[in-house]
Formats: structure tokens, sequence, C-alpha cells
């Protein structure tokens, strides 16, 4: 992953979180963004998506 996807994705996992945590967010929709944020934010961090591999893909820069 590249510095830009990595950057993005702990963003809107950022934004999840305070809309989640602020009330705006309630019932199976804050569920499925609840995961959504998680799954973002641990692949910010480790630098690596899974969903990326079977398509070849890459957002860092050659």
């Amino acid at each position: 992953m590249g510095s830009v996807d990595r950057i993005l994705r702990l963003l809107v996992a950022v934004v999840i979180a305070v809309l989640y945590l602020t009330g705006s967010l309630s019932g199976p929709l804050a569920l499925v963004l609840g995961i959504l944020a998680v799954a973002f934010a641990v692949t910010s961090l480790i630098g690596f998506c899974p969903l990326y591999a079977p398509f070849r893909l890459s957002t860092r820069r050659r």
C-alpha cells in the first residue's frame, strides 16, 4: 500500500469512529461501518490489504 492509501484509510476509520462515538451512527449501519473502520485501520497500520493481492493491485509508487 502506498502512503496516500494508508492515510486515507486511517482518516476514514477515524471519521467513522467519531461519528459512532458522537451518536450519529446507530443500529446495523453502525455495526457494518464499525467493522469496515476496524478493517481500514488494521490494513492501514500493517500496510497490506488482502483484497489487493488476488487482483495484483498496488498503490505504491514505482
